[in-house]
């Protein structure tokens, strides 16, 4: 912002001329001295002061404009992020589907009954996130963090969750057949009424997992779990589950 401070009248050129020692200076000062003459004349006219303060105004409405139009421009963001969602359904590949999902997730945006059937989601970090009824089946989601995730229902069958996050997940009646949980966290996680029929199983963690009520875990290879509760070994092989550390089932 420029601060508009009237100036002082500047020298006549006469008395200007006369402090001049060197001639060949002459052309310099007159220069000089034309444009302090200039400034004087305009410092003292009132319309560049208001267009100052007009400029000053132009900020702050422009400010205003901005932070009264965030909600758009946040609608803006999802529609997006669930166009590259629903775009790339049902095909292979991420598709940008991994920052899409992300950034819904760091909006609170429930991502209830999304479908990422078959997509390559390694890494993927969804902690939190309100899953009812997604679909994953088949997807590549090596590596990720689902922790805390409500996937109440969904469909994880064929699935890879190799060293995945699922701590403290509540997985109740969901589809999780033939799902590779290899290496994975399940601390604490909730699979009452959950199908893990073929699933392998791996040196999971199962520490504390809401297991009595699982509904199907027949074929299942539960080779070298860790942790897993009081119980539950003896009940899963009597249920059809099998121990084989080579993974040949």
């Amino acid at each position: 912002m420029i601060l508009h401070t009237p100036r002082n009248r500047p020298a006549t050129w006469r008395a200007r001329r006369q402090s001049v020692r060197r001639a060949w200076w002459l052309p310099f000062v007159a220069i000089e001295w034309t444009w302090e003459w200039a400034a004087y004349a305009l410092s003292n006219w009132a319309f560049l002061e208001v267009l100052e303060y007009l400029s000053s105004f132009s900020v702050l409405v422009a400010v205003i404009f901005y932070f009264s139009e965030s909600g758009d421009r946040v609608k803006a963001r999802h529609y997006q992020a669930w166009q590259v969602i629903n775009t790339a359904q049902g095909k292979g590949g991420s598709g940008g589907r991994i920052e899409a999902l992300q950034e819904l997730n760091a909006d609170k945006v429930p991502l209830v009954g999304v479908d990422v059937s078959s997509a390559y989601l390694q890494g993927l970090r969804l902690e939190g996130a309100s899953l009812v009824r997604a679909d994953f089946s088949s997807a590549d989601l090596r590596a990720s963090s689902l922790a805390g995730c409500d996937l109440t229902l969904s469909n994880l069958s064929n699935a890879n969750f190799r060293s995945a996050s699922l701590n403290h997940t509540l997985l109740a009646n969901a589809d999780l057949h033939d799902a590779d949980l290899n290496d994975a966290d399940l601390r604490d996680a909730d699979l009452s009424g959950a199908m893990l029929n073929g699933a392998d199983l791996r040196r999971a963690r199962l520490e504390n997992i809401r297991w009595q009520n699982i509904r199907n875990i027949r074929d299942a290879n539960i080779a070298g779990v860790i942790g897993a509760p009081a119980g539950f070994p003896e009940w899963a092989r009597a249920n059809g589950a099998v121990e084989l550390p080579g993974g040949d089932q």
